[in-house]
Parts: structure tokens; C-alpha cells; sequence
């Protein structure tokens, strides 16, 4: 999380390429909105858009050379100053300290032994950055008078960043000094390592962030330059892309929620030092004690002395790490790719299968997930695939035949199949779509892996190649399991096996059990989310530790929405400020629900 920046920027003011005037810039900019502003492109056209857009970017960075506001010390000439000053302001210091751990980055490094759940690190509310402390600042005037900082808390932290950054007696200086100065989201990428990615399900959400943060980008840029509000803002003078781009990927990467003082709603935060910690499996171990109105974290693990201290993130993908937070972690139990179904409309069946789902509280069309491990299916895809697979008479059954709806609750349970027919018939559906899918790629996993090997391979290059990589193990993985499910089920056909038959007993037994294959579907909560669709989690789900309201700090929602969306939906940030607070991730909602 703590990534050192391997390009050191110009000092502002130095170097400019050209004098540029500000009528000159202010064109550009406005070609800049214009162009990510109009209609989504036609299938297929996409990359040509990133192209365009992308030289649009280009020629303003060139114009905008050496205007940035950076420091002038390196990242880690900063850490005592920050140590000094958590310090200073009631946090806990006295068991790590800031270390430069190679590959994985700055982290925080145990200067003795630590327990397992032990409580190693707080930090107090004074020192967060948070949408409220941007209300109370220079951005005030502004905030309260432009829809896109008031619906989106995460712009709001981007520009209270930077305007933070640019005043010389902000209190959260020596928080901001200590952050990368680049970071390695893919807005940090070139356009061949980008291009790296092309054929990936990533592909379309890295494109996306691009065009959505460079439209951020220029429309706050003539809001800063023409809106009273924003007269007094440091902004005014010098506001870079860059300048946008490094703020935006500092809260993309470090953003949490924690609940406002009262409790009664949750805001966004930036938590320093904390954020200094590096990724694990495990579970999540960090929460909000309102009652000592702090941060608190528990090691996750026993420490001893000198080795480093990780949290968990939560169950993020790979193509998640690399999009939202600059990484590749190899070791993912919980990786997964994204797999669009759904029943035809024209199909004559449709309505008979859109009936069955509905009752089982399944859509027609979803956005389903493969994972990395077994089962490589969840109850949910589960129960969809046997609908889709479904004969008119055994949808019949379903519907209104004898216990119908006892028959409901046995859709995502892999004991008890439809018929055999059935199963042959989803197993090698799923075994011939994930190897349509592996033949949407340009290259084979020995390619990557053969190109993996090259010692000249870049940062970025590496990181594009291995998310490729994972997401074709993971698709070929689910190819070869449908086999071997597919030849299970046709013996069994063959043997003239009779089907397992239910009791009411077992549909009582499956509500307490914990197999995820084994839930009545119809009790869960849909795993995987329709397209365009969000989750909505319990607006206060606490708990109590001891007695105190303690707010855990878990991915019990989905990640807040992503900064580069602010001017696609301004409203969803607003519907995701009522979830409770959360842990950089989307999937942990579906695990605590379960």
C-alpha cells in the first residue's frame, strides 16, 4: 500500500515545456470534457476512444510540465516527521515502525512481539482526513454549492487532498508528505502496458476509470477557474491533471468508511498510518470505537519483532487490486472472473424460467462469478445454470408440480440435481463457454508465461500479463471441472442411478448448514450481483465489544464508488453513504451475509 515512487517529479514551477495561456488551456479543456462527455462508444470502438482521449490528456500534461506541486525530500524522509505527529495527536506508535519492505513497498514493521488480536494501532478522528473535514476547510464554499462533491465523498477527499497539499500550514502535512508521490493504478500505466490488457475482463473498467477520471478532471478544472465559490481556493492557480490523477489514486487506494461522530451515518475517511499497511489473507481485523472515537486494529496474527504486519483487505479479485489499489496479489483464495447469462427473451420458455428464478430470487440476466477454488461455482450460478438447462416439463414440475416450492429450495443444492439430463446438459454449457471465453484472448498462458520470464518486462507489464494470466487459469480451471462433472453425470445416466430424493427434513437441515453449495437459495442473498446493480447493506450493522458500540471496520458493503465515477452516477454515493463501515472491497457483504 505503501508503494515507493520510482520518478521523482519536477518542482513546481520549473521546467515548464512552453508558456501556455490560460484562453489556450481553458480550449483544450474544454475539448477534453466534450470528447468524454459524449455518447458511449459502439461495441468494439472503445480502445479507439482511450486513444483519443488519452492524446487529448497528453497534450495537456505537456503544457502543464512542471507545474505540479510535489515535495522536495524523498516519500521516506518524511516517516519520523509522521510518526512525530500521530504521536502528537494520541495514536499509538510504540510496537511498529515504517519500513521499506522491496517488492511489496513501504509497511509498517513490528519493533516487538505482538499477540494474535491484540490492539497495536489506534488512531483518533482528529487526525483522519474526512468529508467533513472538507466542509470545514477552504472547500467548504465550493461543496456546498456543486451537486458532484455533495452526491460523491470520494471527489470531495480528492480535492480536500490537494488542497491540503498545496497549504503550508496544514495539519495533515506530515500525513501527505508520506504519501507516493506516483502511484501504479493503471492511470499511472503507458499506453502498451494498457494495451497489455486488451482481451481481459479488466480491460473495459480500466478504460472506463481513464475516460471518467480525465472528464473529472476537466470539469472541475473550469469550475476551479470560473465559480465564485472556488475564488480562494489553492487550486485556482495550479491544477494539473497530474495534480488529479495522483489525488484521485491516493483515495482510490486508501478510502474507508467510519460512522460520523453521533453514529448515525457513515462518511469517508482517510486514516494515516494505518494505511500504511500491507495485504494478506486472513480476515479483517480493523473497526470504529465511537465511544473512544477511534480507529482501532488488532493483529491479525501472532508478530515477532522485525516482521511485517499485515491486514486484510477483504475478498477482492485480482482484477479488483489492480484497478482500485496498483497490485497483483498472487496468493488471491479469493480470485474470480465475471461471467454475464441470461435467459433469451425470444426463447419459449423464457417466461416459465423467469418464474422459476424469481422464485428462487434470481434474475433472468445476471452477472455471475467463476472463482479460483472448488467449487469453482456458487450455489447461486448453481441453481441459474439447472433453470436454464430446464425441459418444459421439468419446469412444469417446478412450478406446479408436487412441493413445488420445496423443490425451489433445492436449486443451488448439488445433491439433490434435476435430473441427469440436466446436469450433463449445464456442465457442458459452462465447460464450452469458459473455452469460447479462453479463445477471446490473443495470447496463450504459455505465452504469458513465456514473457513473464523477460528480466526487461516492467512493473506495469508484469502486473498486465499476470492478472491475464490468473484470469485464463481460472477459466480453464472451470473448462476442465465441467468435464469432469459432464462424464460424472453421463455415467451415471448410463448406470441408470436413481436420483437422490429429498425430505422436509432436509430442506430444514439445509438452512443451518454452512456449505455454500448446500443453502436454500431462495434464504440467501444473491451473491452476485446484476449488471448496473448494487447491493444494498444494513444502514447499521454494529456490534457490541464489551460495552462498547464498537463500528468494525469490515468489507460488510461494497467498496465506496470509485472516484473516477463521480460524473457518471451522482447520485450512488449518497445511496452508498447509508451502508455501514467498510474495508476496501466488494465481496466480504456477500461472505457476512451468507
Amino acid at each position: 500500500m505503501g508503494k515507493k515512487s520510482r520518478v521523482k517529479t519536477q518542482k513546481s514551477g520549473s521546467g515548464a515545456s512552453a508558456v501556455v495561456t490560460p484562453k489556450e488551456m481553458l480550449n483544450l479543456i474544454s475539448e477534453l470534457l466534450q470528447k468524454c462527455s459524449s455518447a458511449a462508444p459502439s461495441a468494439g470502438k472503445e480502445w479507439e476512444e482511450y486513444i483519443q482521449i488519452r492524446g487529448l490528456v497528453e497534450k495537456i500534461r505537456k503544457k502543464q510540465k512542471g507545474l505540479s506541486v510535489v515535495f522536495e525530500s524523498s516519500r521516506e524522509d518524511y516517516f519520523s516527521d509522521l510518526m512525530s505527529w500521530a504521536t502528537e495527536n494520541g495514536a499509538s506508535c510504540d510496537g511498529f515502525t515504517v519500513t521499506n519492505f522491496g517488492t511489496e513497498g513501504y509497511g509498517l514493521r513490528a519493533t516487538r512481539d505482538i499477540k494474535a488480536e491484540e490492539l497495536f494501532l489506534w488512531i483518533p478522528r482528529k487526525m483522519l482526513m474526512t468529508v467533513e473535514s472538507a466542509q470545514n476547510s477552504v472547500l467548504g464554499p465550493l461543496y456546498s454549492q456543486d451537486r458532484i462533491l455533495q452526491a460523491m465523498g470520494n471527489v470531495t477527499l480528492a480535492l480536500h487532498l490537494l488542497c491540503e497539499r498545496a497549504n503550508v500550514s496544514s495539519p495533515w502535512l506530515p500525513y501527505i508528505r508520506s504519501l507516493p508521490q506516483e502511484y501504479d493504478t493503471p492511470l499511472y500505466y503507458q499506453q502498451e502496458e494498457v494495451e497489455l490488457l486488451l482481451a481481459t475482463q479488466a480491460v473495459q473498467d480500466v478504460l472506463s476509470q481513464y475516460k471518467n477520471t480525465a472528464r473529472q478532471y476537466a470539469y472541475f478544472y473550469k469550475l476551479v477557474q470560473t465559480h465564485p465559490a472556488a475564488s480562494n481556493l489553492p487550486l485556482k492557480d495550479t491544477f494539473t491533471f497530474d495534480d488529479y490523477r495522483w489525488a484521485v489514486s491516493s483515495v482510490m487506494t486508501r478510502q474507508n468508511q467510519i460512522p460520523t461522530e453521533d453514529g448515525s451515518r457513515v462518511t469517508l475517511a482517510l486514516i494515516p498510518l494505518w494505511d500504511m499497511c500491507n495485504h494478506t489473507n486472513g480476515l479483517i481485523t480493523t473497526g470504529y470505537n465511537l465511544e473512544d472515537d477511534r480507529c482501532e486494529c488488532v493483529a491479525l496474527q501472532d508478530y515477532k519483532e522485525n516482521e511485517q504486519i499485515y491486514i486484510f483487505y477483504g475478498t477482492r479479485s485480482n482484477a479488483e487490486f489492480v484497478i482500485h489499489n496498483g497490485f497483483f496479489f498472487e496468493d488471491n483464495a479469493h480470485d474470480r472472473v465475471k461471467i454475464k447469462l441470461g435467459v433469451s427473451k425470444s426463447e419459449r420458455l423464457y417466461a416459465m424460467k423467469a418464474e422459476v428464478l424469481a422464485r428462487a430470487g434470481i434474475p433472468a440476466s445476471c452477472v455471475f462469478a467463476l472463482h479460483c477454488n472448488e467449487p469453482p461455482i456458487s450455489a447461486q450460478l448453481l441453481a441459474f445454470l439447472r433453470v436454464f438447462c430446464m425441459t418444459e416439463e421439468e419446469l412444469k414440475d417446478y412450478l406446479l408440480g408436487e412441493r413445488a416450492m420445496n423443490k425451489i429450495f433445492t436449486l443451488g443444492n448439488s445433491e439433490f440435481p434435476v435430473s441427469w439430463e440436466n446436469e450433463i446438459k449445464l456442465w457442458t454449457f459452462l465447460e464450452m463457454r469458459a473455452a469460447l471465453l479462453l479463445k477471446t484472448y490473443k495470447t496463450t498462458s504459455e505465452e504469458d508465461r513465456a514473457m513473464l520470464e523477460k528480466p526487461d518486462l516492467s512493473l506495469h507489464s508484469r502486473v498486465a500479463i499476470q492478472l491475464r494470466l490468473a484470469e485464463k487459469h481460472i477459466l480453464e480451471k472451470v473448462s476442465s471441472s465441467g468435464q469432469a462433472k459432464r462424464q460424472h453425470f453421463q455415467q451415471k445416466l448410463e448406470e441408470g442411478a436413481l436420483l437422490p430424493h429429498y425430505e422436509e427434513s432436509d430442506i430444514a437441515l439445509l438452512e443451518n448448514t454452512e456449505a455454500d453449495t448446500k443453502l436454500p437459495i431462495i434464504l440467501r442473498k444473491l451473491e452476485e450481483v446484476e449488471e448496473g446493480q448494487e447491493i444494498q447493506a444494513e444502514e447499521h450493522n454494529h456490534l457490541l465489544n464489551g460495552e462498547k458500540l464498537v463500528y468494525r471496520m469490515e468489507a460488510d458493503v461494497e467498496p465506496v464508488q470509485e472516484v473516477q465515477s463521480a460524473l457518471d452516477s451522482t447520485g450512488s454515493s449518497k445511496k452508498n453513504g447509508q451502508r455501514e463501515v467498510a474495508k476496501r472491497t466488494e465481496e466480504n457483504l456477500k461472505e457476512k451475509s451468507d
